[in-house]
């Protein structure tokens, strides 16, 4: 490799090995370790990267958005160099296929690309401005000027299913850099290898656009110290997490405790319910091996994998029900990302095979060794189903849940015991569709996104995608992880109050010099003042 995996702490545009205790990653297809063995990172070096990057923000917000851009640019670019190496070190660490490595990198790539544009154009300051009237009766109106500005420091947790696009370089890093955030970075330790590789590629990019020491440093730890230390730290003014309920709610907790609470953004996954109207029960409209496939995508490893699928009883839906687990069963064995991972999805689907009413309609049963995991699909009443708090869990991994209602009423009525989630999807005609107004209104209460006629897995970068969800999909249902609307999370308002024009923000001068869209007045404009 052209930077070689040393496991240490990657400080600036320095690196660090204080720490005495080491761990290491596996390869989840052979079990074995992988060659690198990677330092615990210590308190000193926690203190050492947040003071780095509480004094890069003192420069790196007030750069142009032109050179912020350039940054993000040259690690995409970074990145695509380094591909070959930065592939081979994926695998080894998540057992995901080379193909899944690729395209994973490629839209990690275009994640960067399409934030350098957002901070290039400055349309996340939302500026609004309105000019004074001194001739105002009975009072003169004040000259009030509006924009956003960043929060300072932001600790991002990289996510165990994702090692690049949700990691190190991903969507929480590049919105956080994008509007003027240096990031600190907690690499996930089941990928400790892939996140250094990609740690040092932002590193040298940093260093090539001559960004000031501390816009970047990740530190590496096994278990929860190093991430409550990080979001603890009294520097850290924003958390970025995707992953669990409890590793969410536990980060949260810990935000809202500190002398000086701070927001986490924390992305806790969901059971992305689906509900099959009759129509599309019809075997040729090809919905049950559509839905087999998004089940076990990834051996569904997926926050937005499609857990729950609700349909009206009858013949149609018996024969849905069966071609679902039929081909969930065609599909066969998968790779998980961790034995721990795997043995959690054994005993979770095992549980839910246990429950009073549940049905196990795939045959299979049994995984091959360790990280070896076997797709699974369940059958329940709507009434068994609202009734046992157990069977609204997210099952991570390749099991979906079949839930059959007595009737529209009884569908409805069973949507309304379900939590906050990510997506959800309806599956009908257009007839049936229009008729289903109020089944719309409900699912767009539990959901961030709302598909019709497709699949939850697959989520596309683009200004439009909201990628939350009401609690406890997400810690704050007004923000998204996945698409340009994600700086939001990293900026605050500060309105100017007949501040003299020679100390205004660019943003905010009366010539407009950054050709910004704004709203002077109450009229969106591009002109100068």
């Amino acid at each position: 490799m052209q930077y070689p995996i040393t496991g240490h702490q990657l400080l600036g545009f320095s690196e660090s090995s204080l720490g005495k205790n080491t761990f290491e990653t596996f390869n989840p297809q052979t079990g074995a370790p992988t060659p690198w063995k990677f330092c615990e990172a210590t308190d000193s070096e926690v203190h050492m990267a947040m003071e780095l990057a509480t004094r890069a923000f003192t420069t790196y917000r007030d750069m142009p958005g032109i050179r912020r851009a350039e940054f993000l640019r040259a690690i995409a670019a970074e990145l695509e160099q380094q591909q070959e190496d930065l592939v081979s070190v994926y695998m080894q660490e998540s057992g995901l296929p080379e193909g899944r490595a690729r395209g994973e990198l490629g839209r990690t790539t275009g994640q960067l690309r399409a934030f350098a544009a957002v901070a290039e154009s400055a349309s996340w300051m939302d500026v609004r401005i309105d000019t004074a009237q001194p001739d105002r009766t009975p009072l003169p109106k004040p000259d009030i000027r509006k924009c956003m500005r960043p929060l300072g420091p932001v600790v991002v947790f990289g996510a165990s299913n994702f090692p690049f696009a949700f990691s190190t370089a991903g969507g929480d890093t590049a919105s956080a850099l994008a509007v003027g955030c240096p990031v600190v970075v907690k690499g996930h330790p089941m990928h400790a290898g892939t996140s250094e590789a990609v740690g040092r590629c932002i590193q040298l990019a940093a260093r090539k656009t001559a960004m000031p020491e501390g816009v970047f440093s990740q530190l590496q730890g096994s278990g929860t110290v190093l991430g409550g230390a990080l979001v603890r730290h009294p520097a850290t003014k924003a958390v970025g997490f995707t992953g669990s309920k409890a590793g969410g709610l536990a980060l949260a907790r810990l935000g809202a405790e500190r002398g000086e609470p701070i927001p986490v953004f924390a992305e806790m996954g969901s059971i992305n319910p689906v509900v099959v109207l009759p129509s599309a029960t019809d075997p040729t409209q090809g919905w049950a091996k559509a839905y087999a496939q998004s089940v076990t995508l990834g051996a569904g490893q997926f926050c937005t994998n499609p857990g729950l699928v609700l349909g009206i009883k009858g013949p149609g839906w018996n024969t849905f029900s069966a071609a679902l687990a039929a081909e969930v069963d065609a599909v066969g064995s998968a790779c998980m990302l961790h034995p721990k991972i795997a043995a959690q999805y054994q005993v979770l689907r095992s549980d839910f095979f246990a429950q009073p009413g549940v049905t196990q309609m795939t045959s299979i049963s049994s995984d091959g060794d360790d990280t070896q995991a076997i797709g699974a699909v369940a059958l329940v009443s709507a009434a068994a189903f609202r009734k046992n708090a157990g069977l609204k869990r997210e099952v991570f991994g390749p099991f979906t849940l079949l839930v059959t209602c007595e009737d529209q009423e009884d569908l409805v009525r069973t949507l309304n015991t379900v939590e906050g989630q990510l997506t959800a999807s309806l599956l009908g005609n257009e007839a049936e569709l229009e008729s289903a107004a109020t089944l719309i209104s409900l699912l767009g209460d539990k959901a961030g996104r709302l598909l019709v006629n497709g699949v939850p897995t697959g989520v596309e970068v683009c200004p439009s995608m909201h990628h939350g969800g009401p609690f406890p999909a997400t810690t704050d249902a007004r923000f998204t992880s996945v698409g340009t609307d994600a700086v939001k999370r990293w900026i605050r308002p500060l309105s100017y109050q007949n501040l003299p024009a020679g100390v205004l923000p660019p943003a905010l001068k009366n010539d407009n010099p950054l050709g910004i869209l704004r709203m002077v007045n109450g009229q969106m404009t591009t002109d100068p003042i």
